[in-house]
């Protein structure tokens, strides 16, 4: 079931809205050090977030640290919302406000659902990454932005 885009907004993550990202991520409850890193995320508004029903459901950190490209840095869906079509519409929303630019992101290997998601989102293979995670390498992506 896909979500209504009448329901969807975007907008920059604030400082107030940290303990919600928290509770969206997945990641927070085995790795403290995210909930640091995604509070200076935050701080250096690199983090935006997707309102689905007026409600925090996803977030989503782009910034231009990858070769002064733009890099969609993590992309994290509330997990009883995944399925839905928010993420796509989350990589849309970064291709109309970044029309002139590549967009780069990446995932592990192991991550098949957000390898699906930037297939479906027209990303290319665009090499990969050994020894960060391991026996998982990071797997990059690409995507033209028509007009580029």
């Amino acid at each position: 079931m896909l979500c209504d885009v009448a329901q969807i907004q975007f907008r920059k993550a604030t400082l107030q809205d940290v303990a919600e990202l928290l509770q969206i991520d997945s990641v927070v409850a085995h790795d403290l050090a995210r909930a640091q890193q995604i509070e200076q995320w935050v701080k250096q508004q690199y983090c935006e977030v997707l309102l689905f029903n007026t409600k925090i459901s996803a977030y989503a950190v782009l910034h231009h640290h990858f070769f002064d490209q733009a890099f969609i840095e993590m992309l994290m869906v509330e997990q009883s919302l995944r399925g839905q079509g928010l993420g796509l519409k989350f990589i849309e929303h970064f291709k109309a406000i970044y029309h002139d630019v590549k967009l780069f992101t990446s995932s592990n290997a192991s991550n098949l659902a957000m390898q699906s998601l930037l297939s479906s989102a027209g990303f290319q293979a665009s090499g990969q990454i050994e020894n960060l995670d391991l026996d998982d390498p990071e797997l990059i992506f690409y995507h033209p932005i028509l007009g580029a």
